[in-house]
């Protein structure tokens, strides 16, 4: 049996010495390939998990190993996306693309004999792979948040991360570019097979995208219910409408209601599958 990349064991986390408790006794094991969304009440601690994991926030008590370490930097290569793109403004898409290039290694020792050759010629194609051919060139502001998006997510893939973080990446665009988002995502991560920590809000998005959904409770947070999604792949918008999947978004939607109104009463279930 192999080891999970990213395994929490009862990890307590509480900012400061007598600050706000984010999580209380997690425990979270995230086997290599696998796609995990964190759903749950706002302020429940999944951004949380994510900085933990990407060794941006160290667990108060508890253990925390990534891809066999306990310190996750330079355990693995870890892409990012957020929310907010945060391109920088003095950069073309292309060369904001390439920035993991220029800090992670092995790629950063040969940043600057390759950059404007194999290195470009891979943001490039990344960049028309999801649908941005011929925008290396224009800046950011020229782009809108859609394009920006997409861009991200060439950035968080560019230096082929073994685990992808995804906190809330299309949570501030419209339903129909979010959508559009979705299916690619899904067709990027089936590609490469990269272990994905996905935090959304959005729990059609979950079912979508996720081989497993965590629900946690409200702070301090903790996953109160891990279920198996097993709807074929490749997931389509119409499967999203059927009886089975909307089943799901329901009984998450339900889920989280309770833990939102009574999280201390609530115990931890074992995880469950959900047919396709």
């Amino acid at each position: 049996m192999t080891s999970p990349i990213i395994d929490l064991a009862d990890v307590t986390v509480r900012y400061g010495a007598n600050g706000t408790l984010a999580l209380s006794s997690t425990d979270l094991r995230i086997e290599q390939g696998e796609f995990v969304a964190l759903v749950g009440p706002s302020g429940c601690g999944k951004s949380t998990i994510l900085k933990l994991v990407a060794g941006l926030l160290q667990p108060s008590s508890g253990g925390l190993i990534v891809a066999g370490r306990e310190s996750p930097a330079g355990a693995v290569r870890i892409g990012l996306a957020f929310q907010n793109p945060t391109m920088m403004p003095w950069l073309n898409i292309r060369d904001n693309v390439m920035i993991p290039l220029k800090i992670v290694e092995p790629f950063r020792q040969d940043y600057a004999r390759k950059k404007r050759g194999e290195y470009a010629e891979r943001a490039e194609a990344l960049l028309a792979r999801v649908g941005l051919a011929g925008m290396g060139d224009k800046r950011p502001w020229q782009l809108s948040g859609g394009m920006l998006q997409r861009a991200s997510l060439c950035r968080a893939l560019i230096h082929e991360p073994q685990l992808l973080l995804l906190d809330e990446p299309f949570g501030a665009l419209d339903s129909f570019t979010r959508e559009e988002l979705w299916a690619l995502t899904q067709q990027l991560w089936l590609d490469k097979k990269p272990t994905v920590l996905l935090v959304t809000h959005d729990l059609r998005e979950a079912a979508y995208l996720a081989t497993r959904i965590c629900v946690m409770t409200s702070r301090p947070g903790r996953i109160l219910e891990d279920r198996a999604v097993d709807f074929p792949r490749p997931r389509t918008l119409e499967m999203s409408y059927a009886p089975e999947f909307a089943s799901l978004v329901q009984a998450l939607r339900m889920r989280i209601a309770e833990a939102r109104t009574a999280p201390v009463a609530l115990v931890p279930t074992q995880p469950e599958k959900v047919a396709a």
